[in-house]
Protein backbone atom coordinates (compact mmCIF):
# COMPACT_ATOMS: atom_id res chain seq x y z
CA UNK A 1 0.00 0.00 0.00
CA UNK A 2 1.11 3.49 -0.52
CA UNK A 3 3.02 5.17 2.51
CA UNK A 4 1.22 8.05 2.05
CA UNK A 5 -2.41 6.16 2.36
CA UNK A 6 -1.40 4.84 5.16
CA UNK A 7 0.10 7.93 7.16
CA UNK A 8 -3.57 9.85 6.10
CA UNK A 9 -5.57 6.74 7.52
CA UNK A 10 -2.77 6.39 11.05
CA UNK A 11 -3.99 10.61 11.07
CA UNK A 12 -7.20 9.34 10.56
CA UNK A 13 -6.92 6.91 13.68
CA UNK A 14 -5.08 9.70 15.98
CA UNK A 15 -8.03 12.18 15.02
CA UNK A 16 -11.00 9.22 15.42
CA UNK A 17 -9.66 8.73 19.09
CA UNK A 18 -9.53 12.30 20.02
CA UNK A 19 -13.48 12.71 19.11
CA UNK A 20 -14.60 10.07 21.00
CA UNK A 21 -12.12 11.60 23.98
CA UNK A 22 -14.05 14.80 23.69
CA UNK A 23 -17.40 13.61 22.81
CA UNK A 24 -16.96 11.47 26.43
CA UNK A 25 -15.43 14.47 28.16
CA UNK A 26 -18.23 17.13 26.50
CA UNK A 27 -20.52 14.25 28.29
CA UNK A 28 -19.51 15.29 31.51
CA UNK A 29 -19.81 18.79 31.23
CA UNK A 30 -22.92 19.01 29.32
CA UNK A 31 -24.63 15.93 29.45
CA UNK A 32 -27.93 17.10 28.00
CA UNK A 33 -26.44 17.70 24.66
CA UNK A 34 -27.36 21.44 24.28
CA UNK A 35 -23.92 23.06 23.23
CA UNK A 36 -23.51 23.60 19.08
CA UNK A 37 -20.56 21.13 19.29
CA UNK A 38 -22.26 18.16 20.58
CA UNK A 39 -24.54 17.21 17.71
CA UNK A 40 -21.20 17.37 15.57
CA UNK A 41 -19.36 14.73 17.57
CA UNK A 42 -22.47 12.62 18.20
CA UNK A 43 -22.52 12.41 14.56
CA UNK A 44 -19.01 11.64 13.93
CA UNK A 45 -18.69 8.66 17.07
CA UNK A 46 -22.09 7.05 17.06
CA UNK A 47 -21.28 5.20 14.13
CA UNK A 48 -18.78 3.17 15.83
CA UNK A 49 -20.03 3.57 19.25
CA UNK A 50 -23.60 2.05 18.51
CA UNK A 51 -22.55 -1.48 17.42
CA UNK A 52 -20.59 -1.46 20.30
CA UNK A 53 -23.36 -0.82 22.85
CA UNK A 54 -25.29 -3.23 21.18
CA UNK A 55 -22.84 -5.92 21.77
CA UNK A 56 -21.82 -5.21 25.58
CA UNK A 57 -24.19 -6.43 28.62
CA UNK A 58 -26.07 -3.25 30.70
CA UNK A 59 -23.46 -1.20 33.12
CA UNK A 60 -26.00 1.56 34.59
CA UNK A 61 -24.97 4.45 34.18
CA UNK A 62 -21.37 3.83 32.61
CA UNK A 63 -21.05 3.82 28.95
CA UNK A 64 -18.13 1.33 28.08
CA UNK A 65 -18.33 1.67 24.34
CA UNK A 66 -15.93 4.76 24.11
CA UNK A 67 -13.18 3.03 26.06
CA UNK A 68 -13.52 -0.20 24.24
CA UNK A 69 -13.39 1.87 21.04
CA UNK A 70 -10.23 3.45 21.55
CA UNK A 71 -8.63 0.29 22.66
CA UNK A 72 -9.83 -1.66 19.44
CA UNK A 73 -8.16 1.44 17.30
CA UNK A 74 -5.37 1.36 19.12
CA UNK A 75 -4.59 -2.44 19.67
CA UNK A 76 -5.92 -3.86 16.80
CA UNK A 77 -6.45 -1.26 13.55
CA UNK A 78 -3.06 0.64 14.34
CA UNK A 79 -0.41 -2.35 14.53
CA UNK A 80 -2.34 -3.68 11.49
CA UNK A 81 -1.95 -0.51 9.47
CA UNK A 82 1.71 -0.47 10.74
CA UNK A 83 1.97 -3.96 9.50
CA UNK A 84 0.86 -3.32 6.05
CA UNK A 85 2.84 -0.45 5.85
CA UNK A 86 6.15 -2.68 5.94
Amino acid sequence: MSQTFLNYFDILLKVLTFVIIGQVLLSWISPRGQDPISPILRQVTEPILDPIRRMLPQTGMFDLAPMIAIMVLNFLVRPLVAALGT
